[in-house]
């Protein structure tokens, strides 16, 4: 299958206007289907690309991708994620204009025009998709809810549905991301964070005809572990000392405190220390406070040394690139 692939490679890049990445995992029964209506409802947008990244599924999606026809391919190695896909399918973009959607059949096509007509009405960089009736399992519209609440709190995310793929983005905008881990669901706060303009409007969400959903419990703990590190990023990626140096001076402060009360409490009223939880609580957050100054500290200098330097070792690896 991969030599035949290879077979239809071609070096030569088209500019044009538009792209449409499609990420592809394990969605054999879902393929022609899409494709036919995404090349129905962009053949009268304007010049298109549409690139499929296949990653690393292990059905038939590939075989059947091979089978389409004017088309790019980007198949990655293995198993990415749904962040890696999309970054690859950003970086082989050719468009002004890129368009992501899933492969799964739910986002509609046909929606794509009047995200498009919103970004240029309003002058934005990313329109982002709404889907506010989800055809869901219940299961997973109770994550996206407990998510969409943890987003507001930490990172003052206002947008409805960070979690719908269906968008259409600027070239710049696309291109500024560096996605790993489960950042997708982080794209509008990385870019809002870079000062780009993003809108939302409503769309139609479809139910899953074919295939089982990807997202479950485990990509929601996974989820909530990134949006703790966007959290961080955004606040103390400049300088992380100013986190662990306040968390530090805080409980050597308090150790102090604690350490002085029980100073007075002996000189005093004559108490036996060994026998008070003070003093070693005391002890204790002073060590603690001295080993947050310190990782702030080192912290601090790991991520201006990973600045400094030059960095050559790709996330992920395209097995091959087809362009048909």
């Amino acid at each position: 299958m991969i030599d035949l692939a290879r077979n239809s490679m071609v070096s030569s890049k088209k500019v044009v206007d538009y792209s449409v990445i499609v990420p592809m995992y394990n969605e054999e029964g879902n393929i022609k289907k899409l494709d036919k209506e995404i090349k129905a409802v962009m053949s009268k947008v304007g010049d298109y690309e549409l690139i499929y990244v296949n990653d690393g599924s292990k059905d038939r999606t590939l075989k059947e991708l091979g089978e389409l026809k004017g088309v790019t391919i980007v198949n990655l190695n293995r198993n990415y994620g749904q962040s890696i896909a999309l970054d690859a399918g950003f970086k082989a973009a050719q468009g002004e204009i890129i368009v992501s959607l899933d492969g799964d059949g739910q986002n509609d096509p046909a929606d794509i025009p009047k995200l498009i007509e919103q970004l240029n009405k309003e002058n934005l960089d990313v329109v982002a998709g709404w889907r506010k009736n989800r055809m869901d399992k219940n299961g997973i519209k109770i994550l996206t809810k407990t998510g969409r609440f943890a987003r507001r709190i930490l990172i003052k995310d206002d947008v409805h549905d960070t979690g719908c793929t269906l968008r259409v983005y600027r070239k710049e905008a696309a291109k500024s991301l560096d996605l790993q881990g489960e950042m997708h669901r982080y794209i509008l706060a990385l870019l809002r964070w870079k000062g780009f303009k993003i809108g939302e409007i409503e769309v139609n969400h479809r139910p899953r005809l074919n295939g089982e959903s990807k997202y479950g419990y485990q990509k929601a703990v996974k989820g909530f572990i990134d949006l703790i590190h966007i959290w961080f990023i955004d606040k103390y990626s400049q300088r992380p000392l100013h986190m662990f140096g306040f968390l530090g001076l805080s409980c050597f402060l308090l150790g102090v405190l604690a350490e002085l009360w029980m100073a007075f409490q002996k000189i005093f009223y004559g108490i036996d220390l060994s026998a008070n939880a003070w003093f070693p609580l005391g002890f204790f957050l002073m060590l603690g406070g001295i080993m947050f100054f310190s990782f702030g500290l080192i912290i601090d200098l790991t991520i201006k040394a990973y600045l400094n330097t030059s960095h050559n070792e790709s996330r992920y690896y395209v097995r091959d690139m087809i362009r048909k």
